[in-house]
């Protein structure tokens, strides 16, 4: 029986330790996971940080096609940042690799350890201007393009690190 590859949208964020070889390795690490194919990166931006005071982020998004199921993949992901070795000590603090779930399929997802679309993307220019680079035309759950949502967000913080 054939395996049934789902188009994910993975977020990489990293302002601690190198953070654009945290994400660049952290990109091989996706391609090395089981029954997935990484068929797209973005470019990587420099955004400022959201929370405490800390140093700029470097983020960008790949699309993710994968057999593994939502929470499979969620624990796949957070093995790849404890092998940057993440540490998760303050909310939104500085991290070495943050990866999160934006999008899988056109599911929708509101468990205790996963709320699929992320919760906060259709806030964050640092999140939806790298996933608009690689799908320009997705529409989001609530119905509006990414292109639209993308445009009223702007580019305020954000600088095109490379391409």
């Amino acid at each position: 029986m054939p395996v049934t590859m789902q188009c994910c949208y993975i977020a990489l964020g990293s302002n601690l330790e190198e953070p654009l070889s945290q994400v660049g390795r952290a990109v091989e690490a996706l391609r090395a996971l089981p029954e997935s194919a990484v068929t797209a990166v973005s470019p990587w931006y420099q955004s400022v940080a959201v929370g405490p005071e800390q140093p700029d982020y470097i983020n960008g998004v790949v699309e993710l096609h994968t057999a593994a199921e939502p929470l499979t993949l969620l624990t796949l992901l957070q093995s790849i940042e404890n092998a940057h070795e993440r540490k998760r000590v303050q909310r939104w603090g500085p991290r070495t690799l943050d990866l999160d779930i934006l999008l899988y399929a056109d599911r929708l997802i509101d468990q205790p350890t996963l709320t699929v679309p992320h919760p906060r993307m259709l806030e964050r220019n640092f999140v939806l201007r790298p996933l608009y680079d690689i799908a320009p035309a997705l529409v989001l759950a609530n119905g509006v393009p990414l292109k639209e949502q993308v445009a009223e967000l702007g580019m305020q913080g954000l600088d095109l690190v490379s391409a």
